[in-house]
């Protein structure tokens, strides 16, 4: 079964080269890897050329955003299964994708998610914050959970049926889009315990907790746009439940 991995990138080029090799690394072998990138200024492009054939797609164009630029690279995915990974994330491990792909293939899942380390943007090796994320169970969003977005692949045919990013939703885009596809439309979401994904932090991890909590003021849209009616308490729990990543 194929995998399509895309990364978004603009002017990412401290950082992409430890995104792509992450995923040329991968032990699984039926991987289709594209790249997105907004016409950067910077030596993204000549570091993605660099790689050659390994990239099964690269685009480089002007785009309206992040969530823009992923909707093009699902658009032009041809995997089973598709994952996203950020110009400045990296997989964890070189057995991730197979470990994801197993868990697919073992419980029959629609989508598949596991846990995040937030690193030093600086230096990797620094782990700011642990998402955990638990096992997933109908309703669990109404209590402001949801999955590290990093970690979270699935099937083709759920963007098929219902739709990519909405580029409506601000930085709260790919919380929209999960609630739609697992609460709205119920898929079938199967953990890996494990982390999947290491995301670097854009500064000091107060600064981002706060950024964080700034996004949450567009979670309350995202219910209202699917015409689902959360908890009173819902959006507020979301940006409570991260303190959790702070002090374990």
């Amino acid at each position: 079964m194929k995998i399509s991995i895309i990364t978004v990138v603009y002017n990412g080029a401290a950082t992409v080269r430890d995104a792509i090799e992450s995923v040329l690394a991968q032990d699984y072998a039926n991987v289709e890897y594209i790249i997105i990138d907004g016409n950067s200024r910077d030596a993204t492009i000549e570091i993605s050329k660099s790689y050659g054939g390994r990239i099964s797609r690269f685009v480089s164009e002007s785009d309206a955003g992040i969530y823009d630029a992923m909707n093009k690279g699902i658009g032009l995915a041809t995997g089973e299964v598709i994952g996203l990974l950020n110009a400045d994330d990296m997989y964890a491990s070189g057995d991730v994708l197979s470990e994801v792909m197993s868990k697919f293939e073992a419980d029959s899942a629609d989508a598949v998610y596991g846990d995040l380390l937030y690193v030093d943007g600086l230096d990797p090796k620094v782990v700011r914050r642990n998402w955990r994320a638990g096992a997933y169970w109908a309703g669990r969003f109404l209590s402001g959970w949801m999955p590290p977005h990093p970690t979270f692949f699935i099937r083709r045919k759920w963007y098929e049926r219902h739709g990519g990013f909405r580029l409506d939703m601000g930085t709260a885009a790919d919380y929209e889009l999960m609630l739609r596809m697992a609460h709205k439309y119920e898929a079938k979401l199967s953990y890996v315990q494990n982390v999947l994904v290491h995301m670097r932090t854009g500064g000091a991890s107060n600064q981002s907790f706060k950024n964080r909590l700034l996004a949450n003021m567009s979670d309350r849209k995202a219910w209202k746009v699917n015409e689902l009616r959360p908890y009173l308490w819902t959006t507020a729990m979301k940006p409570l439940r991260k303190i959790m990543q702070f002090i374990k």
